[in-house]
């Protein structure tokens, strides 16, 4: 993604819905909705069912992912999934029991809420249908353009970004909030402002890089990937956040795996064991300054002493410090992260909704207020 010259704010945005002219655009956003236009959303992850486009504006190319409601899909692409199905996975994922009957009335009256505002009717920008969504040197001057695109294409849904906080992209953050966006805050990420500093002479990441040794794994960095791979990638990945976390995780087919490698979406660390079978996996992504990490995987059935898990998260902070970026560690495993250097950051999901009706109008400043006066707290309160 690149930063856009002043003269291309004035230029109108093109939405491409065309797979074979999103392909011909040549740019990543282009190739990488092409494959969700030409087989469809589900081949790619399975509980998703998006209809992608590809935005043009000058030299910006971005994602457009469009969705006519439904529930029960993925929490990447669906608001009430992130806030309602989801929380409620989380109540086990975290072992809530005190409060736990309040928080499911609390859900409760949310799912209601967010029914009745059609929350799941949106068109989401720049969404990569990842956990996090790096939005690279995109500073959102153009925003008021591509938004009124969209509102006049789906005069009835939501305009949605997602990932969006004042550490990773400051500059798009205010663009929002001056657009006149409703920020809901979503979760609390973990980040790293400076991985040399902050990362590598922790003791944990010491003792993360005594595992590797000892460990006895081969570690590679393909650029393609065969199918047995793709499938092992897919298997590890769903062990891990689907099995044991949530259903509602992207569920990453082995065709997505390939995709990712094959259009360098996603630059895979792999961990081998001397039969040559993957036993850990990074799939990392990088857009500016910064990397992430969306995808891990490791064989779960092996003893936790064995430190798959932490061999990953290592080979992913290492490769992102030595191409000195920075590091958006996502959500989830807050001590973990902390004990590697990493710092809380609230993140938000930007909803533009002021060209609908007041009940929907309305209904989203009241939740916007009601998150904000309750689970930024909660968040910062519990390290969650």
């Amino acid at each position: 993604m690149t930063r856009m010259p002043a003269a291309a704010v004035l230029q109108k945005p093109e939405l491409l819905s065309d797979p074979a002219a999103m392909r011909a655009d040549g740019s990543l956003a282009g190739r990488y909705m092409a494959e969700f236009a030409e087989h469809g959303a589900s081949k790619l992850i399975s509980n998703s069912a998006s209809e992608a486009l590809l935005l043009k504006q000058g030299e910006l190319r971005l994602p457009v992912l469009v969705d006519h409601g439904g529930y029960g899909r993925t929490y990447v692409a669906s608001p009430h999934s992130a806030y309602v199905l989801y929380a409620r996975d989380e109540l086990d994922i975290v072992g809530v029991t005190w409060g736990r009957w309040g928080a499911q009335a609390a859900l409760a009256v949310l799912d209601g809420l967010l029914r009745t505002l059609g929350i799941n009717h949106t068109v989401q920008l720049d969404n990569w249908l990842l956990a996090t969504n790096l939005h690279g040197d995109w500073d959102g001057a153009d925003l008021p353009a591509i938004r009124s695109l969209l509102t006049e294409r789906w005069p009835e849904h939501y305009v949605v970004l997602r990932s969006l906080d004042p550490w990773s992209c400051p500059d798009l953050f205010d663009a929002a909030k001056r657009d006149g966006w409703t920020l809901l805050p979503a979760r609390q990420i973990w980040v790293t402002d400076d991985l040399a500093r902050d990362w590598s002479k922790r003791n944990n990441t010491r003792n993360d890089r005594r595992a590797l040794r000892k460990s006895g794994l081969t570690i590679e960095h393909p650029n393609t990937l065969g199918h047995k791979d793709c499938e092992r990638i897919a298997e590890l990945y769903r062990q891990l956040y689907v099995e044991r976390y949530s259903a509602l995780n992207p569920v990453f087919t082995p065709h997505f795996i390939e995709c990712a490698a094959r259009l360098g979406l996603l630059t895979f660390c792999l961990a081998r064991n001397d039969a040559g079978e993957i036993m850990s996996v990074a799939g990392i992504r990088a857009a500016g300054d910064t990397a992430t990490l969306p995808l891990v995987g490791y064989d779960t059935t092996r003893p936790q002493a064995e430190g798959l898990y932490r061999i990953a998260t290592y080979l992913a902070s290492e490769w992102a410090m030595e191409r000195s970026l920075r590091f958006n560690g996502s959500a989830g495993a807050g001590v973990f992260k902390q004990n590697r250097g990493a710092r809380g950051q609230i993140e938000y999901m930007a909803i533009y909704g002021r060209h609908l009706s007041t009940v929907r109008r309305e209904g989203l400043a009241f939740l916007a207020s009601a998150l904000n006066a309750l689970m930024v707290p909660m968040l910062k309160r519990q390290g969650w």
